[in-house]
């Protein structure tokens, strides 16, 4: 990874040094969200006073990914980074640090009382689990209250002309998110609290479950930069008939036979795509965050009801 990181940040410095005296479209506040989601929520406040460009985009994971010399360009050329913290992006620190960015950062989960998940890792052949940072926090649409206030703060400091726009953008958005929540909640209350248990694959929802009373098993091993192995596969299998879990959503298993396997072998039906960490393309059913959530809930409270108890 250093070795990429400096065979970029030389090709990503040296163009923005040609480009240094271009200016953004329309004089707009040019800001760096590190995912989608955060990438969204920039547009929303700043409007049409910002230009954001994002490093993980739609559909792309943030565990995963690999900076590129465009990258290194478009954070040295911005006024603000916008990062979630809580350990979810370390490199995008990393990253800015080694291309000597000289703007501010913000922290959009700042003030956010932060989860922690148990996570089982294997040394020499045998598991223990240890207490691990959840960095999810945008799960729970209240949280994401805080995360536009400090973005708007953010924002407003950078471009204080721009402060009046900032701020009413924030407190229009704060009731939909408000709005959001109060119908997610019903959503839910329709379904019988013995039947509100899910299986996914991706240990992501515990923000969400605390806030709306879900319990979400994640089986071991499964995760969104690994195809899971047959052992995991079974064991996914038996844990779905040991909870009677009727209907089961498994993110990043796009293989169609490995998803008819589960069907068949549990005797379920295998939900619809759930969105967690990336927003869906422009045109997708989640290409902003609240339309992620409301489909998020609805696969949900759909799926849920099937279950037996």
């Amino acid at each position: 990874m250093n070795h990429l990181f400096r065979k970029l940040l030389a090709a990503g410095i040296a163009s923005a040094t040609l480009l240094s005296g271009v200016s953004f479209a329309a004089d707009k506040l040019p800001v760096v969200a590190s995912f989608s989601i955060l990438g969204d929520l920039v547009r929303v406040v700043g409007g049409e006073r910002v230009s954001v460009t994002t490093l993980v985009g739609a559909d792309e994971d943030a565990h995963v990914f690999e900076p590129r010399p465009a990258d290194a360009r478009a954070i040295v050329q911005s006024r603000l980074l916008v990062v979630n913290g809580l350990g979810f992006e370390p490199w995008a620190q990393k990253l800015a640090k080694s291309a000597g960015y000289q703007g501010v950062t913000v922290v959009a989960s700042q003030g956010v009382k932060a989860r922690v998940m148990n996570e089982e890792k294997s040394h020499g052949g045998t598991g223990h689990a240890h207490e691990e940072t959840d960095p999810h926090a945008w799960q729970n649409p209240v949280n994401v209250i805080d995360y536009v206030r400090n973005i708007s703060a953010a924002l407003s400091q950078a471009d204080p002309a721009g402060s009046p726009v900032y701020q009413a953008n924030t407190d229009a958005y704060v009731k939909e998110l408000q709005a959001f929540d109060v119908w997610a909640g019903a959503q839910f209350a329709a379904v019988p609290a013995k039947r509100r248990k899910v299986i996914t694959s991706h240990d992501a929802f515990g923000y969400f479950a605390a806030h709306y009373g879900i319990r979400f098993l994640a089986p071991q091993g499964v995760s969104t930069d690994a195809e899971p192995s047959a052992k995991n596969v079974a064991q996914l299998i038996r844990q779905i008939q040991r909870e009677k879990i009727s209907a089961v959503f498994v993110e990043n298993m796009s293989n169609p036979k490995l998803l008819a396997q589960i069907s068949q072998d549990a005797g379920v039906t295998v939900g619809g795509t759930l969105y967690v960490d990336a927003l869906s393309a422009t045109g997708g059913p989640a290409d902003s965050y609240l339309k992620l959530m409301r489909h998020n809930v609805t696969q949900l409270a759909a799926g849920m009801k099937l279950n037996v108890n």
